[in-house]
This record gives C-alpha cells, sequence and structure tokens, in this order.
C-alpha cells in the first residue's frame, strides 16, 4: 500500500493539491477532511492554514488536481488500499482468492494448474511490492520484463523462511509438470502444500503490509471438498495418476523434517478423523496448529510418540544434574542457554509447543516443559569448556 507518513504532516505533493483547492476557494475543513482520506496519520487544520499562508508555495495543475482527487475516492474503506497506489497489493489478494474458490469449486476439473498458476501470480505481485516499494530493489530486467518469483527467492533480501521458499519452489515444480499435460486425479496429492501455501500468504502480506489486508474475512482458507470419498480416494489414486506425477510427488515430499517446527509452512499434514457430520458440513477441514483446537490435535499426536518417561526433567533437575559436571552452572545460565540453542520457545510465545524434540516438550495442561536426558548431556559436554559457559553468560538474558 501507499507509504504513509508516521506524523500528521503535508507530502510535497499534498502540499501543492491543497494550494490549488484554497485556490479553487475550497474551505479548510472540506480540504482537511479530503487529504485525510486514506491517511493513517491524520492532519489537522494547521496544516492547511500553514499552506495558505504561505507564498512560495506552488499549486498544483488542474489535471493533476484532478488525478489527486479521483485517487481519493479510490480508497478501499477495509484495507485502505487505492487502486491507483496499491495495484500490486490488490492484484495479489485478488488472485490468491481466485485460486482458493477455483479449487474449492464443485463443479471444476481442472484445478491443479490454474491453483498453482494464480497462486505463483499472487506471491510474484507481493514480493514485487515489497522489493520495488518497501525496500527501493530494482524488479527490471534489461529487456524491460520484470524479475520472476523464483528469481526473487534467491535474493537474501527476501523476507521468507526457507521452508516458505521451498513451498513455492514446489508450488513452481507442480505447474511446470502439469502445465499442459495429463496428470490425472492428481488433485488431492497438493492439499497440504496448497494449503501451507494459502496460509503463508495471508501470514506473509499481513506482517508486510498489515492486518487489514488478511484474507480471511473475504474467505475461508481451507481447500474444502463436499463428500468426498476416502475410501475412494485411497482405492483408486494410485491408478488415476501418472507415474511422472507420482514421481514429482514423492520427490517434493522426500525431505520433509517432521520435526522441524516450521515445517507446517512447507506443507500441512492432513489428519483424517471419522466424525459424524451434517450434509451441508461434510467436508475435509485444514485446522491452523495455532488455533486452540489445532493445539488439541497437536496434543494427542505428540502422545502417541512422546512420553513422560523420555522428557523426566525438570529446570531445577536438569540445573542439579547439570552442576556436577559444571559446577559455576546456574538457573540463569540455563534459562541462558535454551535460549542460545533454540530448545523451547520465550515464556508467553504464541506457539510454545514448538521446541527442539531432542531436548524439550511442552506440556499444555500444566503449561510448562520438561527436558530430556539428551538436553541434559549436550549441556555437560558444551558447557564442562569454561570458554563456552563464558561465551553464555555474556549473551544477552
Amino acid at each position: 500500500m501507499a507509504k504513509r507518513l508516521k506524523e500528521g504532516s503535508l507530502t510535497k505533493d499534498e502540499k501543492r493539491a491543497v494550494k490549488a483547492m484554497l485556490a479553487e476557494d475550497m474551505r479548510n475543513q472540506d480540504i482537511q477532511d479530503l487529504v485525510n482520506r486514506g491517511r493513517n496519520a491524520t492532519i489537522n487544520s494547521a496544516r492547511i492554514t500553514e499552506v495558505k499562508s504561505d507564498d512560495s508555495q506552488e499549486a498544483a495543475t488542474s489535471d493533476e488536481l484532478e488525478l489527486f482527487k479521483l485517487k481519493k475516492t479510490l480508497y478501499d474503506p477495509i484495507t485502505g488500499l487505492n487502486d491507483v497506489d496499491d495495484e500490486r497489493l490488490i492484484r495479489a489478494r485478488e488472485a490468491m482468492m481466485m485460486a482458493v474458490h477455483i479449487f474449492n469449486s464443485p463443479h471444476l476439473k481442472f484445478r491443479t494448474e490454474q491453483f498453482s498458476v494464480l497462486a505463483i501470480i499472487a506471491w510474484t505481485y507481493l514480493m514485487h511490492e515489497y522489493h520495488d516499494r518497501t525496500l527501493g530493489e530494482s524488479i527490471a530486467r534489461p529487456d524491460g520484463k520484470t524479475v520472476s518469483l523464483y528469481e526473487l527467492l534467491s535474493r537474501q533480501t527476501t523476507p521468507l523462511s526457507n521452508n516458505v521458499r521451498r513451498n513455492l519452489v514446489a508450488i513452481k515444480e507442480i505447474r511446470d509438470a502439469v502445465e499442459h499435460s495429463r496428470f490425472g486425479l492428481s488433485d488431492n496429492n497438493w492439499l497440504g502444500l496448497f494449503q501451507a501455501c494459502c496460509v503463508n500468504f495471508d501470514n506473509t502480506i499481513c506482517d508486510l503490509f498489515g492486518p487489514m489486508l488478511s484474507l480471511q474475512s473475504n474467505l475461508g482458507f481451507a481447500l474444502q471438498f463436499s463428500r468426498v470419498s476416502l475410501m475412494q480416494i485411497s482405492e483408486t489414486q494410485d491408478l488415476a495418476v501418472p507415474a511422472n506425477i507420482m514421481a514429482l510427488d514423492a520427490r517434493l515430499n522426500s525431505d520433509i523434517d517432521p520435526d522441524d517446527p516450521g515445517a507446517v509452512e512447507y506443507k500441512f499434514q492432513i489428519v483424517f478423523t471419522l466424525d459424524g457430520s451434517s450434509r451441508s458440513g461434510s467436508n475435509i477441514r485444514f485446522i491452523s496448529p495455532d488455533s486452540e483446537e489445532g493445539e488439541n490435535i497437536h496434543n494427542v499426536l505428540v502422545k502417541s510418540r512422546i512420553s513422560d518417561e523420555d522428557f523426566p526433567h525438570k529446570p531445577l533437575s536438569v540445573v542439579r544434574i547439570v552442576r556436577k559436571a559444571v559446577p559455576d552452572f546456574t538457573s540463569h545460565c540455563h534459562q541462558l542457554a535454551w535460549k542460545r540453542h533454540n530448545a523451547r520457545p520465550a515464556s508467553g510465545a504464541k506457539q510454545p509447543g514448538q521446541t527442539d524434540k531432542r531436548y524439550c516438550v511442552y506440556h499444555s495442561a500444566h503449561r510448562d516443559y520438561t527436558y530430556s536426558q539428551a538436553w541434559v548431556d549436550f549441556l555437560i559436554a558444551t558447557y564442562s569448556n569454561p570458554s563456552e559457559i563464558e561465551a553464555l553468560r555474556k549473551t544477552q538474558s
């Protein structure tokens, strides 16, 4: 969206427009009202008076003033986006909305290719806006065309995590594989990747340009399918999907680390439960891992793999054991250590369960953490070295 002023002051263009409106004998309060449309930092009447008393201030031309007035009528009151200034962001949001609408449509069979194409268009516009307007980086090639999303993913200044980048590369590879090709009934192969792509987009556009640009009020981000027969899918999928698509699917899934807390940015893991549902509600639902329901599901799944015996040590127990080998190791040292080695998130984190599963696990029932013997052994091996514990104490608490 257009760059906003932090203070309630006028830009050069606004001053020119105000001077021209004063020349048209518009009232100060009407000018102030017009200028403040679409502004985060509004101006007061004193700014109009300053322009009025400044004889050296140039006025906008009649064409410039008409364009200024026109733009002020084109602000979306919900998102704050302007049809002229924020064209890329508007197109980015609409492309992603169309991608989801198309994939959700029960009447269409041409969905994977359309979703992947539209999703890449959405992300390309979003990243173009960030690199061009926010960073002031060039997005043009020597031939005048703009750089591709794939090229932007190689830039260090692109504000995306490794897993978000991997997801977008996977979407591109899917697009390239199915473009103008036969790919059978492979739509369901990509559900997790597509769902992660949608959520990543919403999170990114909100992080970069503000929460008012979220698409959650415009559509549900679940790629839902009414009356899906799970038995039918399991029986026909292998026969209905060409070998090249199956090979691509296997390659894209080959290096997923199930213990990586950020892997949800690459691909959602789909968990089916056999719950009763009304006819209108018979569908596949994607639950955000950040939601209460998602965390409850996560805790149930974790229990099947993690037991208290694997993580028997509370923080004081860890300190007491480590201190036998490292006398200078204190509770404060332990706090610095789990922060330094990313064993667990900080207190009050939105996702407290995103721990390093080798060393630590979160218990939502009593909202605390316990640690494994591997964590104790790691601390002893690392901080038996006096230089390491000295370096630890110098880190910020």
